[in-house]
This record gives C-alpha cells, sequence and structure tokens, in this order.
C-alpha cells in the first residue's frame, strides 16, 4: 500500500484514438517467458491521474475493466471505447467525514454469480453488489463478534468459499490503530457459503494478495512484509478447507535483482504462474517457483487481472495499464 494524501485529477488517455504512451519494458529470464510475452511487447498506460489504483478486475459481461482507488473512495470503470468513468462512490465507506487515508474499496472480485465483490477498507466488510440491480449486501463484516481491520484482496473457490485477507492498511492508525482495531491478528480468512468466516492464518504480518491455483489445489497469499517478503502456499481440499502453509517463494533469496521485494496483489494464469506486483512490476513465477520474467513499470505496482481481449491489466501507482499476452 501507498500512503499518498494529495488528490489528482483523473485523466483519460486518447480513448478514442485508441493510441496510448508507453511505460517500462519486459524482461525476460527464461526461455518459457517468450511464449507468454512478446520482448517486444509494449506497456501502455491507459488511465492516468490516479491517487493509488488497485484492485482490478475484468467484467465479461460487457468486456470492460474496473478498479478502485481507495484513498479517493471510487470504483472506476473503463471501456476501450469509453475510456474511464467513475463507477461507484463511496466504494468502501459510507460513514460521514475523514476516516482514513485509504477508506474505499481495494480488491474486486466478479463472482460466479455474477456480482462484484468488494474488499472494503472503512466499512471493514466483504460485501457483494448485483450488477444490474445495484445495492450492495454483505457477505462477511466480523470475526468472533469483532469487525474485520481493514479487508484488502480476495478469490473464489468454485464451491462459492470465499478468501480474503485483513491487513490493518486502511485502519486510521495502520499497524499502531489502537483505537479502531478490534483483532490483533492480521488474518487470512474463509467464508463458507453459508456465512461461516474461519481465521485459517494468523501469523503473517502483512498478508496481501490472495489467489487460488487453476485446480484449486492451493492457495497462494503474499506478504508484503521486507523482513518476511514471502508467497505462502496452503493446501486446499475439495470442500474448501485449507491446511498448514509453507513458503512457496522467498523474495529476499531471488536474483534478478528481486531479492529487496515484497509483493502485493497477483493472480494466476491457466498455466498456474504467478504473476505478482512487486519491484516495480509484474513478477511472473512459475509453479515450481522459478522467475520466468517480469513486466516492469518502472513505478510502484500493486495488482494485475485478466481481460478476456487477451490483455494483462495492471494497476500501478497512479496508472493502470495493459500489455498484450501471447496466450
Amino acid at each position: 500500500m501507498k500512503k499518498i494524501a494529495l488528490l489528482i485529477t483523473l485523466i483519460t488517455i486518447s480513448a478514442n484514438a485508441q493510441v496510448y504512451p508507453t511505460i517500462g519494458m519486459v524482461k525476460s529470464y527464461d526461455a518459457s517467458f517468450d511464449k507468454i510475452l512478446s520482448p517486444n511487447a509494449k506497456i501502455e498506460v491507459i488511465v492516468t491521474g490516479l491517487v493509488w489504483a488497485e484492485g482490478p478486475a475484468w467484467v465479461k459481461n460487457g468486456n470492460y475493466l474496473l478498479f478502485s482507488d481507495a484513498p479517493q473512495n471510487t470504483i472506476f470503470k473503463w471501456e476501450p471505447k469509453e475510456g474511464v468513468k467513475p463507477f461507484l462512490k463511496p466504494s468502501g465507506y459510507t460513514g460521514l467525514g475523514q476516516y482514513s487515508d485509504e477508506p474505499g474499496s481495494n480488491g474486486l472480485l466478479i463472482n460466479k454469480d455474477g456480482e462484484l465483490v468488494a474488499c472494503e477498507h472503512g466499512d471493514r466488510r466483504i460485501s457483494k453488489m448485483n450488477m444490474t440491480l445495484g445495492g450492495k449486501l454483505s457477505i462477511a463484516d466480523r470475526y468472533q463478534g469483532k469487525p474485520f481491520n481493514s479487508p484488502n484482496d480476495i478469490c473464489q473457490h468454485s464451491n462459492g468459499t470465499y478468501f480474503f485477507t485483513d491487513p490493518p492498511y486502511g485502519l486510521p492508525g495502520r499497524e499502531g490503530d489502537t483505537v479502531n482495531r478490534q483483532i490483533e491478528q492480521n488474518g487470512v480468512y474463509s467464508v463458507a457459503p453459508d456465512g461461516k468466516v474461519v481465521m485459517i492464518e494468523a501469523n503473517l504480518k502483512r498478508p496481501n494478495g490472495i489467489a487460488l491455483s487453476p485446480d484449486e489445489s492451493m492457495l497462494y497469499v503474499c506478504q508484503s512484509d521486507g523482513s518476511a517478503p514471502y508467497i505462502m502456499s496452503y493446501p486446499v481440499k475439495k470442500d474448501g478447507t485449507v491446511g498448514k502453509g509453507s513458503i512457496f517463494f522467498d523474495f529476499s533469496k531471488a536474483g534478478s535483482g528481486l531479492n529487496k521485494a515484497a509483493a502485493d496483489g497477483m493472480k494466476i494464469d491457466a498455466a498456474g504462474n504467478i504473476y505478482a506486483g512487486a519491484a516495480q512490476g509484474i513478477v511472473v513465477i512459475s509453479p515450481k517457483g522459478k522467475v520466468l520474467g517480469k513486466i516492469e513499470t518502472g513505478v510502484p505496482t500493486s495488482n494485475c487481472a485478466f481481460g478476456a481481449d487477451g490483455y494483462l491489466y495492471i494497476t500501478a501507482h497512479h496508472y493502470v495499464c495493459r500489455i498484450q499476452l501471447l496466450k
């Protein structure tokens, strides 16, 4: 997360002309990466002027992108022909006055029923909303009677179970908040279809991005902690219950200039490759833990999402970018 106080005017870049400025570069560390991205692929900047872009989610029914700007308490919508416009405000805090520097929604998900699911910092809950009718409903807002810290990112099992992370980034005092915080742990949780909430991990300092492997046998969680910059993995049973976690990838032991990085959000492709926001870009890691390559934006990069149009969409500080995939 990035703490930014300034509110920056939103700008759409050449939406109608379909000509976008480019930034960064593609770095390949393994021959297999050249089957994912062309070495000449361009990182196009499709939106700028955001405060802190996060939580991208592609909506297949309509072919557009949604993403959060938590400091602006807004979810934005981007379409290739129409450009960008506000989609939902407030997105994560419906109270009065100033709550925190990042009161809005963070991670977004289109669930198996086609509803928009949001991790809400300010209202401290997981919500869902019918995309046609509108109106939010709470999926979960507390654990053992206590409100969550600030739900951050989320994924869903095919059986309907949700998995999400709950670090303190959206609290007014963040880690040091002793007034609003009621749960000591920065937990990783599951929410069953019947609404039962289970803390499946209590020992991570800064849990952040979360995603399931294609066969749903493994749950991955990023830890944005410089002293323990891990991607954790947890075995998942068919009923959605989760086993004990272990370190899948340790950035402090990685080469390619990644040893000082820690991951934010992530997505996983059909081959099981992990696309993690880290080291000012998207680092692509194989299912065996090998770094394949990097999409280097050159700015702090939070997350990404696969579009049905063949692009990978990337939220990167003030920008939303995209890059054409080969598969």
